[in-house]
């Protein structure tokens, strides 16, 4: 019998009270029950070591605590969406701040934005955080979601009860341009697997430094774009830097060079966007662009608060990015000089 479970019916008989106010006093609502009684029932729980259900004590309170985060699957991270560091930075720097808070987190992966309402309401969520879906999709859910939510880099005009949280992408752009200009690098490629949104905000912004600048457009598949990398070998030997949109593809593009014997930085340089925990340590140590996630997080939440008790008045926020010096970028001048 000692697997049998608990019922609270069985506890409020043995106790001579309602199914009420045993359940009250689990669910922490014991303003109308006297000290006494709730002592009784309290030792009676802990005797028949009954466990309640948490998703039920929290759905069953006016405000849960508890915040959704909800990520898009996309094709891109090639079912390791989790995996990639970006995203699993996002996501710690998100789950301490929350935690901070005394709420708790709630993560969900999905490519389909219609799940994200339902799984908002099956939790009775407070708010939630919601990264990489496009702009149509969050036109979508600010219609049929009535709880407060924070988007990352939404790239919209933020209306109703939401709020849009990115990073200055063109500026990121701006600081790769300059640095690269100031190092003799006039022939630099962008490489992106898109020429929207804020991946052609961070190519103009490395335009307005250097106008010849080109923008690449590769295949988000690994394999098809070590492919396509091969295939247009001499004209990527072409140039003299790299700004790749993400740490990521940066990354991955000095992995082909080095396959095809060529070394970074003495044959071509390449600056990368996001500044995650691998650059540093990685063969050469990768310049970047950082963003700040812990900023970030920290802000996602206050927001949240915000919009939940309706004094929130800055929907658009964006944030400052900042070069990150490391050894992936050669100076050409100083070559010339002592050529």
């Amino acid at each position: 019998m000692e697997n049998e479970r608990v019922r609270i019916v069985d506890l409020a008989e043995e106790l001579g009270v309602s199914t009420a106010t045993v359940s009250n006093v689990i669910h922490g609502k014991t303003k109308k029950i006297s000290d006494e009684t709730v002592k009784r029932v309290q030792q009676l729980l802990e005797e028949r070591q009954y466990i309640p259900s948490m998703a039920g004590i929290l759905l069953a309170q006016n405000d849960s605590k508890i915040i959704g985060v909800v990520i898009n699957d996309h094709e891109k991270y090639e079912g390791h969406t989790l995996e990639d560091q970006f995203i699993s930075a996002s996501v710690n720097a998100l789950a301490k701040e929350i935690e901070q808070e005394g709420k708790f987190l709630m993560l969900k992966i999905t490519d389909q934005w219609n799940e994200i309402p339902r799984f908002a309401s099956m939790w009775n969520m407070e708010g939630m955080v919601l990264i990489g879906y496009c702009e149509q999709d969050y036109k979508k859910l600010r219609e049929q979601m009535h709880i407060p939510f924070v988007v990352y880099d939404g790239y919209m005009e933020s209306t109703g009860n939401l709020v849009n949280i990115e990073v200055d992408h063109f500026d990121g752009g701006v600081q790769a341009g300059r640095y690269l200009k100031s190092r003799g690098h006039r022939a630099v490629l962008c490489i992106s697997d898109n020429n929207i949104c804020m991946d052609m905000e961070r190519f103009k912004g490395l335009k307005s430094e250097i106008s010849d600048a080109e923008l690449m457009i590769i295949p988000m598949e690994q394999d098809t774009r070590t492919l396509f990398y091969m295939e247009h070998l001499e004209e990527i030997k072409k140039y003299s830097a790299i700004f790749a949109v993400s740490d990521y593809y940066a990354m991955d593009f000095i992995r082909f060079l080095k396959s095809v014997g060529l070394s970074v930085p003495e044959n071509i340089s390449v600056i990368g966007f996001d500044n995650v925990r691998e650059c540093e340590k990685f063969i050469p140590p990768l310049t970047t662009i950082k963003q700040d996630n812990r900023q970030r997080a920290a802000l996602a939440v206050k927001m949240l608060n915000q919009l939940k008790n309706g004094y929130c008045t800055n929907k658009n926020v964006i944030l400052p990015v900042t070069l990150i010096e490391r050894d992936s970028v050669c100076n050409i001048k100083m070559h010339k000089e002592y050529a």
